[in-house]
């Protein structure tokens, strides 16, 4: 009986899924472009400058989810919190507010790492 269990919990261990990254191209909005102090796609209003938490778009993730993004070129990592849907440009997969993006060291697009 003993033997069963701890072979269940194995396996349980064996098939948790790795959490699911992306590699893409980040921008940032919010500085210039309308988009600060509108509300978002989940109701909130968008504040570009929002440390805690950070705030991202992303096209498919849920709202309240959160996600880690590192930028690939300088290995700087942040926490953030999807609030809203986008970016709207083809081959970007997250659009950071200014706080995030500058956090991360990027100039106005980055090549990062989604988690």
């Amino acid at each position: 009986m003993i033997f069963r269990l701890l072979q269940a919990a194995m396996v349980l261990a064996v098939v948790a899924p790795p959490a699911h990254a992306e590699t893409c191209i980040a921008s940032q909005y919010g500085v210039g472009d309308g988009y600060h102090g509108r509300r978002t796609a989940s109701g909130t209003r968008f504040n570009t400058f929002a440390r805690d938490p950070y705030t991202v778009a992303h096209k498919s993730r849920p709202f309240g989810s959160s996600v880690t993004i590192t930028n690939l070129s300088n290995r700087r990592s942040i926490r953030a919190v999807v609030t809203d849907r986008g970016p709207f440009v083809a081959g970007r997969c997250i659009d950071l507010g200014r706080a995030g993006a500058d956090a991360l060291g990027m100039g106005g697009t980055a090549r990062v790492s989604v988690q």
